[in-house]
C-alpha cells in the first residue's frame, strides 16, 4: 500500500477551544480552520491547528451521544484518529479491509478534491485514509472552513509528527503487530525490552514502507512490578496513544521557547550525561534533552509533562540527524524521567 505519511491527528476533547489555547500558547500551533453544525458537522465543534507540516484536529461533541462525547467520557481527552495520507484512499480502504481491518466509514469525497475512508486501528482509535488533490490550503472542503492565516512571525518549533507511541494490554502486542503487518503492510523495524526500576515493558516498532508512518507499540510485563504503562491502561480505560512525538529541527530552541510559555519537561539527572563524555553535551544537559544513536545517525529526545487531568497523553520532541529508528539508551531514560514526573 502506498502510504505517504501522517496526514493529521484528531483528538476528541471535552473543550476544543481550551485545548486549542494550550497548544497554540504553549507549543506554537496556530488556528487554521473550524467547523461545526453550520458547516455540515452536526453535533460537534472542530478546530484545525497547524504548525510546519503537522495538522491537529480538535473535536468536541455538542451532544452526549456524539462519538467524541462518548470517547471523552470513557478515556478523557485523547487521540481518536491517526490519519494516513495515501494516493488512492479507495484502493487503500479496500486493501486494508481485505487484510483484516474493520470498515468504519466507506470512501467519501469532499469538494471534489479530498477523499477519505476510515478503518479500524487499536482500541477506540481508528485510521482515516486521506487522498488529496488540488490546493494545499484546504483540509476537508465543505465542512472545515479555512481561515486567513499569514506566514508565521517567527521560526516554527516543529515540522511534523515523527511517531505515535501506543500502549496495549498484556497479550495484545504480538497480535497488534501482526494486524499492522497484515492489514497495512507495515514492518517491524525495532524491538526492545525496557526495564525501569522494578518495572518491565515490551516494545515493538512498526513502520510503513518508505518510513512515513511509525507506531511504537508498548505492552507491560505483568511479571514485574506495576508501572506507568499499567497506569495508562487503567486511567485511559484501555489501549490508546500515550504520546505523539513532534519532529523539530532545533530541539534546544523548541524546549527553551516552550518552557518560557509554561510547558514543563521531564527531568533527567546529571549522572545520565556522564556516559556521554567527550561529546558537546552542555546544551543538552541544561535542558534535560537525551542523546542516542542507531546505525544511521543520532537523535535527541525529551518528554513534555502531561497537560491532561488523567495524566495519560503527553507530547515528545525529537530531532533526528540521520537516525531512522531508535537507539537502545534513550527509551529507558525517557521512561525513567516520566516515572519521576508521575511520582511527584
Amino acid at each position: 500500500m502506498d502510504f505517504l505519511g501522517v496526514d493529521h491527528v484528531e483528538f476528541y476533547v471535552g473543550d476544543a477551544r481550551q485545548a486549542a489555547y494550550l497548544l497554540c500558547s504553549g507549543l506554537g500551533f496556530r488556528l487554521y480552520g473550524q467547523g461545526g453544525p453550520e458547516t455540515g458537522l452536526p453535533g460537534q465543534r472542530s478546530l484545525l491547528l497547524g504548525q510546519g507540516d503537522c495538522r491537529v484536529l480538535l473535536t468536541s461533541g455538542l451532544t452526549p451521544d456524539h462519538p467524541a462525547s462518548r470517547y471523552v467520557a470513557r478515556h478523557g481527552d485523547g487521540v481518536a484518529v491517526i490519519a494516513f495520507g495515501t494516493r488512492d484512499a479507495t484502493a487503500a480502504y479496500a486493501a486494508t479491509v481485505a487484510g483484516g481491518a474493520t470498515a468504519v466509514e466507506p470512501p467519501r469525497t469532499y469538494g471534489g478534491s479530498v477523499v477519505t475512508a476510515t478503518v479500524s486501528g487499536f482500541g477506540d482509535v481508528v485510521h482515516r485514509l486521506v487522498e488529496r488533490h488540488g490546493a494545499d490550503d484546504e483540509f476537508l472542503p465543505g465542512v472545515i472552513e479555512m481561515l486567513e492565516v499569514g506566514p508565521p512571525t517567527g521560526r516554527e518549533l516543529v515540522q511534523g509528527i515523527d511517531h505515535a507511541a501506543v500502549c496495549v494490554p498484556d497479550g495484545q502486542l504480538d497480535r497488534t503487530t501482526r494486524y499492522y503487518r497484515r492489514a497495512f503492510g507495515f514492518e517491524v523495524i525495532f524491538e526492545e525490552y525496557i526495564e525501569v526500576g522494578g518495572q518491565g515493558m515490551f516494545s515493538q516498532v512498526v513502520q510503513s514502507p518508505g518510513g512515513g508512518i511509525t507506531l511504537t507499540l508498548i505492552q507491560p510485563d505483568l511479571s514485574r512490578s506495576p508501572g506507568q504503562i499499567d497506569d495508562f491502561l487503567a486511567w485511559h480505560d484501555g489501549p490508546g496513544v500515550q504520546h505523539l512525538a513532534l519532529a523539530s529541527r532545533d530541539i534546544a530552541t523548541a524546549v527553551d521557547t516552550m518552557a518560557e510559555r509554561g510547558i514543563g519537561f521531564a527531568f533527567t539527572p546529571d549522572g545520565y550525561y556522564s556516559a556521554l563524555d567527550g561529546l558537546p553535551v552542555d546544551r543538552l544537559r541544561e535542558r534535560g534533552i537525551l542523546l542516542d544513536r542507531d546505525h544511521w545517525g543520532e537523535l535527541y529526545q525529551i518528554f513534555a509533562a502531561s497537560m491532561h487531568v488523567r495524566r495519560t497523553f503527553f507530547w515528545e520532541l525529537i530531532e533526528r540527524h540521520g537516525a531512522r529508528t531508535f537507539g537502545t539508551s534513550n527509551i529507558p531514560a525517557l521512561y525513567e524521567a516520566k516515572e519521576r514526573e508521575l511520582a511527584r
